[in-house]
């Protein structure tokens, strides 16, 4: 049974990640001709304070001009 796993910051709204969740499931139906029911997808949310690229968080490095 295939898991997909989408790690991303809060904020997306509940359609947004359904249609994320079904859209998918379908590119790796398509991909590899497993059966939808087969396909399990979670969505994992990490504050921004949680995610560090550099040892510098995501909203450190929000806050840091352009």
């Amino acid at each position: 049974m295939p898991l997909l796993h989408v790690t991303q910051t809060p904020g997306q709204s509940a359609e947004a990640k359904r249609e994320l969740l079904k859209k998918l499931t379908a590119a790796y139906v398509d991909a590899t001709g497993a059966k939808p029911a087969s396909v399990w997808v979670t969505i994992e949310e990490v504050s921004k304070d949680d995610w560090a690229i550099g040892g510098e968080t995501l909203t450190e490095r929000a806050l840091k001009p352009a």
